[in-house]
């Protein structure tokens, strides 16, 4: 493989074919802001581009600033996260904001060992951070950067268990100099050509110096080990209507959805709790279930509804028709709309 090569093909690709993204930099302008390059990372880990790009406009019109996001309260911020997923995130972006403001006056740190001090910075944000943000020589490696190394290197061993040397791959062809521009060069590349089940060779600017596409069938890389199958869940959310308004609880800082606004619901189990745990004694009337996938299992979500009762204690009445604003995370807001959905007309 011709290393050199590598990195300056791929580099003459992005530049007449990079994403336009609203956390990058303009093409010849000065890197992008830290505030807004970590904020995207966090945003895009485990989702899309596409899922991203609104979340990230709104956050920056409304905190501009690491100060004014450092300075938000937590329940805006988690509101306004609601529907991304992934929550821990958000309550690690919180943490992160008041850590940069109090420790650092405000300015992220530039090296990756110290950016990986601050809460919710793990190795791959930090050398995201340290190379688009700052310039400097990192070696970045997402889920794109992972396919495209593993197929230009023919790279046999299984991941995750390889990733250690898989990343002494990446290292030898990440540039001394635009480190930044070619993590972001790697994305775009697994992104819009080399992509997971169909590659399109004909197009890649660095095919010529490809071990796979030498092989001849580059789409059986990444080798991945065979994933197990995710446990099954069981679980009752309670929807309590009165007067056009439901009764929301905020979930307990820690945990699944922690610091959320929801609906009640008791525990998930194996099995049916069935109406285990439920807020206050009703005539609950079932309006069938929804179903979600979280990182290590998945839940099937019953969902079942009392009519003209009295409130539980500790949460709020919010009203039926402004239910989208209230920031239910996509699981109660989809036994939301199931509830709604199961509404008899003289109700709606």
């Amino acid at each position: 493989m011709r290393v050199d090569a590598v990195a300056e093909n791929l580099l003459g690709w992005y530049d007449a074919n990079r994403r336009i993204l609203p956390w990058r930099a303009e093409p010849g302008a000065p890197p992008p802001e830290p505030y807004r390059v970590w904020l995207s990372e966090i945003m895009l880990q485990q989702t899309t581009v596409a899922a991203v790009k609104p979340y990230f406009e709104r956050f920056t019109r409304r905190w501009p600033t690491v100060e004014a996001l450092a300075a938000a309260d937590e329940a805006e911020v988690m509101g306004a996260w609601a529907g991304l997923g992934y929550y821990a995130r958000a309550r690690n972006l919180i943490a992160c904001a008041r850590a940069v403001v109090a420790e650092h006056g405000g300015g992220f740190p530039d090296s990756e060992t110290a950016l990986r001090s601050l809460p919710g910075i793990g190795d791959y944000t930090a050398a995201a951070i340290a190379a688009i943000a700052f310039d400097q020589r990192a070696v970045v490696i997402d889920a794109n950067v992972e396919r495209v190394a593993s197929r230009l290197f023919a790279f046999a061993q299984s991941l995750p268990q390889a990733r250690p040397a898989l990343r002494s791959c990446v290292d030898r062809i990440t540039p001394d100099r635009r480190a930044g521009d070619f993590a972001q060069a790697m994305m775009d590349l697994g992104s819009a050509i080399c992509s997971v089940r169909t590659p399109q060779c004909q197009l890649c600017p660095v095919s010529a110096d490809c071990r796979a596409r030498g092989a001849g069938d580059p789409a059986t890389y990444p080798v991945k080990t065979a994933k197990r199958l995710k446990p099954r869940r069981r679980g009752t959310a309670f929807w309590i209507e009165r007067h056009r308004h439901v009764w929301l609880v905020r979930r307990p800082s820690k945990g699944m959805l922690g610091g959320m606004r929801a609906l009640p619901s008791g525990p998930w189990a194996d099995t049916d709790p069935g109406l285990a745990e439920a807020p206050i004694r009703a005539e609950w009337r079932d309006a069938g279930s929804v179903a979600h996938v979280f990182t290590h299992f998945a839940l099937e979500l019953r969902v079942v509804v009392a009519r003209d009762a009295g409130p539980p204690v500790d949460g709020e009445w919010w009203p039926i028709d402004r239910i989208e604003e209230a920031g239910l995370p996509t699981l109660f807001a989809r036994a939301a709309a199931r509830a709604i959905a199961a509404r008899e007309p003289e109700e709606r």
